[in-house]
């Protein structure tokens, strides 16, 4: 939504007020060993932040038979299960001041966008997460049912995915994850994630006036549908 530039292995953008609680995060992640996220390395002569770049391909981009692998879905959700992990204890910071509105039960720091398109992959698979600027607190399942949206996938638009036994996957995802949710738990969070992606874009379609942002919050709103018939 904003200006990124890579310059050399680093990546350089905009920063706002939730700069600093992003920047909390991103630190609590490199102090817990969370490997495959970007590292905050200070703000550049424009005041933009300076990341580290995570070199490889961005998984929705990748070739269906990466995009879709068993394995990289497996790693997908250990990754989201450690950054919430080492995330945690932020959630009880009220100093911090988050892009994102908090929604309760607030367990852990949400990505609040962790999917195909945020997930970069090298050489068949997941090397890490980018983009957290939206991150704020949340429950787990708000994050990972947004990723079984678009990893297992659930979602009108993925490419390459038919043929995929989406109720099995889901499954791998929950297990990889690794807490005891079950399925239809996860389905049902997902329609509300989208109902609240939906409202969320059409505000922006407003905003901005592009009307292929109405376009996808009618998406949202035909795939939030389907779930509910689904379970």
């Amino acid at each position: 939504m904003a200006p990124v530039i890579r310059v050399g292995d680093t990546v350089r953008r905009v920063t706002g007020r939730w700069t600093p609680a992003v920047h909390r995060l991103l630190a609590a992640l490199a102090d817990a060993g969370v490997d495959g996220v970007p590292r905050v390395l200070g703000l550049d002569a424009q005041g933009r932040e300076i990341l580290t770049y995570l070199e490889g391909e961005i998984l929705s981009d990748a070739a269906p038979d990466v995009r879709w692998a068993g394995e990289v879905l497996d790693a997908a959700g250990r990754l989201l299960r450690r950054v919430h992990d080492a995330g945690a204890a932020l959630v009880a910071d009220e100093c911090l001041v988050w892009r994102s509105p908090r929604r309760e039960p607030a367990e852990v720091i949400c990505h609040n966008d962790f999917a195909t398109y945020n997930l970069v992959v090298r050489d068949g698979g997941l090397v890490g997460g980018i983009d957290f600027d939206f991150a704020s607190p949340g429950s787990r399942l708000w994050d990972l049912a947004y990723l079984a949206y678009r990893i297992v996938p659930f979602a009108e638009d993925a490419v390459g995915a038919d043929g995929l036994n989406k109720d099995r996957r889901l499954a791998q995802l929950i297990d990889a994850y690794g807490m005891p949710f079950a399925g239809a738990e996860v389905m049902d969070v997902m329609a509300k994630r989208l109902d609240d992606l939906a409202a969320f874009t059409r505000d922006r379609a407003g905003e901005t006036g592009r009307a292929d942002f109405l376009e996808h919050a009618a998406m949202y709103q035909r795939d939030a549908a389907a779930l509910r018939l689904r379970s």
